[in-house]
Formats: C-alpha cells, structure tokens, sequence
C-alpha cells in the first residue's frame, strides 16, 4: 500500500545561484517554497553545491514524505525510540549517491515541546546495519530548539528524528547502585530462606507433596542467589578482566539467569499438577530428574552460545555515544541470541506461569467459600499467598519487556527494586505458607490440594 507517501518532483537547473528550500508536512506532503513559511511545516534546505558537482543541466529533485506506520516500513529490530509523527523523509537529486558535503543539507522537524526524559537524534536510515537495516547517525548533527530540530547532514538519504529515552550517564550510575545494593540484599534473604526450607523440613514431618515443594523452592531460591553472585562480580570486574575471564563470566551470568527462568518454569509446571491433574501423579525420584532440568538445560544452551562466540564484553551507551557501563554478557554481534534464549524463553514461560497463576488463583478463591481453608481466610494473608505465587512465578521478571520507550528510566527502577525483594518476598511467603502452626494443618496449599482432590473423587 502506498497510503500516506507524498512525493515532490523538482526539474532544477544545474546552474542554479541559490539555495533550494522545500517544506514537508506529514499530512500536506512536500511543497516548494516560494515566499515566506506558513503554518509549522518543516523545511529541507539544500545547498547549491550539491547542483554543481553534477554534470547534467537539469536535475531531478525527489523528495518523499512517508508516513511508516501505515506503510510497515523503516522499523528496526527492537527499537526502543520512537519516530517524530511517524515521519519519514526521502531526498534524491539525480541519479548520483550524494555523500560528503562540505555544506551539508539541512532538516528542519517542527514539533511542539518534547515530552520530559527523551532525546532528539537526527539519524538516516542504513540498509547494512544488522540483518534488515537500521537508523545510524554518522555523519548528522543535532541542534535542538524550543520549536524545532535542525539536522545537519553530509549526504541524501532516507531521514527522521527519533525521541530516544534519555538514559544519561547519572541515571545509569544510580540504578547500577541501586542493583548492586539489591543483589546483597536479595543474596542474604536468599541464604535465609534456603536454611529455613531446610530447618522445617528436617524440623517438621510433611508428606511428600509439601517435601518436594520445598524442594523446588530451595533450587528457584538457590538459582537467584547464583544469578546475583554473578550480577556482583560481573559489574565488579568486567572493567579489568581478561577477554578469556569476561566469556567464562559472561557464560555463567548467562547460565545462571537460564536456571532462574528454568526453575520458574518448573514451579509452574508443580502447581498445575497439583491444582489440575489433582487425582494423584507419582514420578519415581521426581526431585532429582526436575535438578536434572532445572540445572542441565541450561548447560546446553549456553554451551551452544559459547561454541559460536557469543560471549564477550557489552557495552552500555547513552545518546551521545560515551560508555557508561561495560558488562560481560552476549556480545551486540550476537544480540539474537539474547532475544531467543532470553526474552522468547522467558516470554513462553510467562505466558504459561501466568496461565496457571489464574487457575490456581480461581480454585483457590472457590475454596475459600467453601471453607476448606478456614485458617486462611483472612483477606492480609490471601493476598500475601497471592502475592507470593505471583513472585514465585517470576512475573516481576515480565517488567523487563517494558523497558522502552519514555518512560523506560522509571520502569528501569520499579523492574530493579521489585526483582532486588524478590527474594524478601519470597522468604516472608514461604514463612507464612508452611511454618506450622496450631490447630492449623501445616502447608495450607497441601490442605487445599488434599480438599480439592477428596472433593473431586466425590
């Protein structure tokens, strides 16, 4: 479909004394411009020295005003800014490739006044950035106004501003402390909640449904502390690491945020045993073969990651292209790697867990009126076992697909500080679900599932 392409075609003389000066609007198309400006068009402002260096009398002077968003054109692979209006513009003059010019062409963006926490950058589209092309700004300047953006650029070709979320160098700083305080904070609540799993379950007599429960947890638990141990020593010593070190640590933050995706994905799948296939599932060593899972799977993965290079240093920038951070990760040739084994992974995981949070959240809400809870029928302590599961399930993770676009520095903090209690919430959950206490049957979700499954016989 061609709806919303407005093309201006010029035949100028070679022997043209002056400057070119064209407007562009995104919903009146291009047009030249004879008199003074009107309205808040734009305006392209090209300099004679382009007509003179071409051999022709006269030239064709195409430019072409596109509106993306209904042509599904010019979208870069996991962009995180957005396009000014939608607007893209196109310049040819001729049939040559204009590249180099000493007086360059100049755009003019009108806009009214940004939205607070993005950046304007004057970029032009590169079909050999990555596999389908992207936005680059080599060889554009920025000036930003209070009415508009002027872009400054040494060649013709397909141009925008994009807003990009302004993630400046202090920024950035603050949320690194404010993750690496979490990361000591979430390993202590770690190390708490492994002890006491082990305490109760050494301590007290449960069946083996609730054993292997908080077998499941200890692992999940154990998988944030090794994922924050590797988060520390990565961002303290990626700075002056060998190359060799930086893959291996690299490798292990990879492996070590698998295994919490993992381990998640396996408290999802116990919960839907034990809330829908209710009638009884016995696994012969059930607990070692979901270790084998749990902690194997992710051997291969990173394994294969490893053999086609993947890992390296990873640099963070801001705007204006300065490192503000330097981490060992998957290296930004291999970035499809991440988008497969982490945020597809994670994505079909979500999408289950959440599925079974809903079931298990729905049964748990009929039993309650049914009285097959009563110890737990206070509203505090129903929302804190919700609270719980949600945690459990891994859904502050999902916060990490939102961290884009304006408001990204905000919902950076909210996805640092929730994923850094993660592990306050967890323990405080487990504390309250299976401390036994008296006169209470111990484990409410094993008495729920033991009710459920009496009342399902029946």
């Amino acid at each position: 479909s061609l709806a919303g392409l407005k093309t201006l075609l010029l035949n100028v003389s070679r022997a043209v004394t002056r400057d070119v000066l064209i407007t562009f609007s995104p919903t009146a198309g291009p047009s030249r411009l004879n008199t003074t400006e009107k309205g808040n068009a734009g305006k392209i402002h090209l300099p004679r020295e382009i007509f003179q260096s071409l051999s022709s009398q006269t030239v064709s002077v195409v430019v072409t005003v596109l509106n993306i968003q209904q042509l599904g054109m010019f979208k870069e692979v996991n962009q995180t800014a957005q396009v000014l209006d939608d607007t893209v513009l196109g310049i040819t003059v001729g049939e040559s490739s204009i590249s180099g010019l000493q007086n360059p062409v100049q755009l003019t963006f009108t806009h009214r006044q940004l939205p607070h926490g993005v950046t304007p950058q004057c970029v032009f589209w590169d079909p050999s950035k990555g596999q389908a092309g992207g936005w680059h700004s080599s060889g554009c300047a920025t000036q930003t106004g209070d009415n508009g953006t002027v872009c400054s650029c040494d060649h013709l070709t397909f141009f925008t501003l994009l807003l990009n979320p302004a993630l400046d160098g202090s920024t950035a700083k603050a949320l690194i402390a404010v993750a690496t305080a979490g990361c000591w904070v979430a390993m202590a609540f770690s190390i708490f909640t492994i002890a006491f799993c082990i305490f109760i379950r050494c301590r007290f007599r449960f069946e083996e449904t609730v054993r292997i429960n908080l077998g499941l947890h200890v692992n999940l638990v154990g998988s944030l502390f090794l994922l924050n141990l590797a988060f520390l020593l990565n961002s303290g010593l990626s700075d002056r690491t060998h190359p060799r070190t930086c893959r291996v640590l690299g490798g292990l933050t990879h492996y070590s945020l698998l295994c919490c995706f993992t381990w998640t994905a396996l408290e999802g799948c116990q919960l839907y045993l034990l809330f829908v296939k209710v009638l009884g599932i016995y696994i012969h060593h059930y607990l070692a073969k979901l270790c084998l899972i749990g902690w194997g799977f992710p051997v291969l993965v990173v394994g294969v990651a490893g053999v086609i290079g993947s890992y390296g240093e990873y640099s963070i920038q801001n705007m204006d292209h300065q490192v503000i951070a330097h981490l060992c990760w998957i290296t930004s040739k291999h970035l499809l790697v991440h988008y497969i084994t982490n945020c597809g992974y994670f994505g079909l995981i979500f999408l289950f867990n959440m599925a079974v949070f809903g079931v298990v959240t729905q049964k748990s809400c009929s039993l309650q009126g049914t009285g097959a809870v009563q110890g737990y029928r206070k509203p505090w302590r129903v929302a804190l076992v919700a609270a719980g599961l949600f945690c459990l399930l891994g859904a502050t993770w999902a916060l990490a697909f939102l961290t884009y676009g304006i408001s990204s520095a905000a919902v950076l903090y909210l996805f640092t500080i929730l994923n850094s209690l993660q592990g306050i919430f967890i323990f405080i959950w487990l504390v309250v679900l299976y401390y036994p206490k008296t006169k209470e049957t111990t484990g409410s979700l094993s008495y729920i599932i033991r009710h459920d499954k009496t009342t399902t016989a029946s």
